[in-house]
């Protein structure tokens, strides 16, 4: 049955007519052609339509005894050791490529890297469209509906980087980036990709709009599932998840629908659905397998708390219900317990909270060689041991605001000469009267150390009434940092606490910036959910702590020796800050990729019971991402252990 709709069309007709569009740049701007690929797209989904539901049975798949389609039974694995690699006899030929291509109904995508448009020595050189990337896209959503690009471009090798003027005989190579990209609308071109990529031993790979810093969205001679097409929106004004505690508001998603549209929906239905903070990403696919804070995370927990029940492809290809009723072990692992590992989100159900408003009390101060002459909301101040006593009041402050259903968000950072600390109170609900006398004995602190902090900024808004155009700059090479979970147990205790500030400071001093999120998300705030595979530390949390070090090393123009330092060196300095912290871990999905005892620090005590869901889900290995759980079987080869960078192949260890 489902053979024979794979003889409809053949690939190098859609790689022709995929080049034809290449060169209406010429004619139009890149911008251009980008906004005629993705208007044929999004004409399928209408605004406030259902996520597209379109899929093949088990049936379907059943009754195909062979081929694209083929279902191995769990107990057989592949017997090669690498996955297949372009130019190899166990590459797939080019009318294999065009079978998938028919059963696809024409959405596989050949892409070139963006920026090759402006290297003369490749066959997509076009100065209209390289001026473009320069000129014009920072002002577009070109880099976010692009198949390939991803929010940090190290881990893909740096083999085609975007140069305004490269050298004569500079060249640009496809590194890390995908050899062909399924634009996946509908859950039956997931299935077709999945089948295709386990039946050929293709490495596989999941990227919705790049967002993931830890190279999990990229990998030399892969075939990519990209999501970000899967969008979509249903309001269900009652919903009673199966097996679960809730009934109430809810909302169907598509796993590419990304934060600013989310808000939109949320909006006009007068709902919130907390999602990431930042506003492009698809919030229903990484950002929940992750885990998933906002700063509504101690109102509502965090993002799989959210989840009711989930759709999802399988390594077998089967389009299956995750719930607490239906395959509950799907249900329990994907929410929290690793993305690109157990198979493949199309669409979720989440919680619709009534509307609720977010008041933010700011303000900043700093250390510098000259002093504020009166009072403000950014003052300066000279004397070092009054800034660092204030940088320990506000990480002191975190706990009446996370007790309270707050939020608090900071930058202890380098700034000038000295330093600068950055502070947002975020308080749901609270009006701007309230929010400034629940942050007033802070303020008064601060003034008692001679900091001058007054006429701060108070705002507030709908949170669903956050907006965004979907517009972002070229992304760089991206950069190195590491996370740490502070359980409250380690944050009450005075000599942790005292200790964990000192660390903290430590890796101010030393030039990272220290970016503290308070929040708890405890299980009473997420309404006591069916149990989840995210990291149990987070529960016991009240700060989640990212350290950047962005501005210490350009990993644009650093040799390997020198990343591999730098990240050495960060590593060691976040010890001190893990021994402060006993019983802490780390957000897996901004964390350090050579996190030591990364199962552990990511996972915590669900890392065994993922590893089991993992190998009996996925025996053949059609999924994998670096520090995933099973991740310890592969290794990319040819990277000297920079496991963090996908431009090599995909190997059994």
């Amino acid at each position: 049955m489902y053979k024979e709709l794979m003889h409809r069309a053949n690939l190098s007709q859609h790689l022709t007519t995929w080049k034809s569009v290449q060169s209406r740049l010429e004619d139009f701007s890149m911008w251009s052609v980008t906004a005629i690929i993705t208007a044929t797209l999004f004409a399928q989904v209408a605004i406030g339509q259902p996520p597209n539901d379109s899929h093949f049975s088990d049936v379907d798949i059943d009754t195909v005894a062979s081929g694209i389609l083929g279902s191995r039974g769990p107990s057989t694995k592949p017997t090669s050791r690498c996955k297949a690699f372009p130019g190899e006899t166990a590459w797939p030929s080019v009318s294999d490529w065009a079978s998938l291509n028919r059963t696809l109904g024409g959405v596989l995508l050949n892409p070139s890297p963006p920026a090759s448009v402006c290297y003369p020595t490749s066959a997509s050189f076009n100065t209209t469209a390289c001026n473009f990337l320069f000129n014009g896209s920072s002002r577009s959503t070109f880099w976010f509906d692009d198949p390939v690009t991803v929010q940090g471009t190290w881990p893909q090798g740096l083999t085609c980087p975007l140069v305004r003027n490269p050298q004569a005989n500079a060249t640009c190579t496809r590194g890390g980036y995908p050899v062909y990209v399924v634009n996946a609308t509908q859950p039956k071109h997931v299935q077709s990709a999945v089948n295709f990529a386990r039946e050929n031993n293709v490495r596989l790979i999941i990227k919705n709009t790049g967002h993931d810093f830890l190279a999990r969205n990229i990998g030399a001679g892969s075939l990519s599932i990209w999501t970000h097409n899967l969008r979509g929106f249903e309001f269900i004004s009652d919903y009673k998840q199966p097996g679960g505690r809730y009934r109430g508001p809810a909302a169907w998603v598509g796993a590419g629908l990304q934060v600013y549209d989310a808000f939109r929906y949320a909006l006009a239905h007068n709902i919130t659905l907390p999602a990431a903070s930042c506003l492009t990403i698809g919030s229903y696919g990484g950002w929940i397998s992750g885990g998933g804070h906002s700063p509504l995370s101690s109102k509502y927990g965090l993002g799989v708390d959210q989840v009711l029940e989930l759709k999802v492809v399988t390594a077998d290809g089967k389009y299956v219900t995750a719930n607490p009723t239906k395959n509950e072990d799907l249900f329990f692992a994907l929410r929290g317990g690793g993305g690109s590992t157990y198979g493949v989100i199309t669409s979720a159900i989440v919680k619709a909270h009534p509307a609720i408003n977010l008041t933010i009390t700011s303000f900043n101060f700093n250390l510098g060689n000259t002093p504020s002459l009166s009072p403000s909301s950014n003052p300066t101040i000279t004397n070092s041991t009054a800034f660092w006593l204030g940088f320990n009041a506000i990480f002191a402050f975190a706990i009446p605001v996370v007790d309270a259903g707050g939020y608090l968000w900071t930058n202890g950072l380098p700034s000038g000469p000295g330093f600068a600390m950055q502070v947002q109170v975020q308080m749901p609900g609270l009006s701007p009267g309230e929010a400034l006398a629940f942050t007033q004995p802070l303020l008064d602190e601060l003034n008692g150390l001679g900091i001058p902090v007054a006429n701060i900024t108070v705002r507030t808004q709908v949170y669903s009434s956050q907006s965004s155009t979907g517009a972002g700059g070229a992304p760089g090479a991206g950069g190195y940092f590491a996370s740490r979970l502070f359980p409250r147990a380690a944050y009450v205790d005075p000599v942790l606490f005292s200790k964990a500030m000192n660390a903290s400071r430590v890796l101010v001093e030393a030039g990272y910036t220290f970016h503290g999120l308070n929040m708890a998300p405890t299980l009473e705030a997420a309404g006591h959910p069916y149990p989840a595979g995210v990291n149990p530390v987070w529960r016991e949390s009240v700060m989640h702590a990212d350290i950047f070090g962005f501005s210490k090393l350009n990993l644009g123009t650093a040799t390997d020796q020198q990343v591999i330092a730098a990240q050495l060196a960060l590593t060691q300095l976040m010890e001190p800050l893990k021994e402060a912290t006993p019983g802490g871990g780390s957000y897996l999905n901004e964390g350090d990729p050579h996190e030591p005892n990364w199962q552990q620090s990511f996972y915590g005590d669900n890392y065994s019971k993922l590893v089991r869901v993992k190998k009996t889900r996925d025996p053949w290995g059609v999924f994998w991402a670096p520090t995933t759980p099973g991740s310890e079987e592969w290794k990319i080869e040819g990277e000297g252990g920079l496991l963090w960078r996908q431009n090599g192949r995909l190997c059994r260890v």
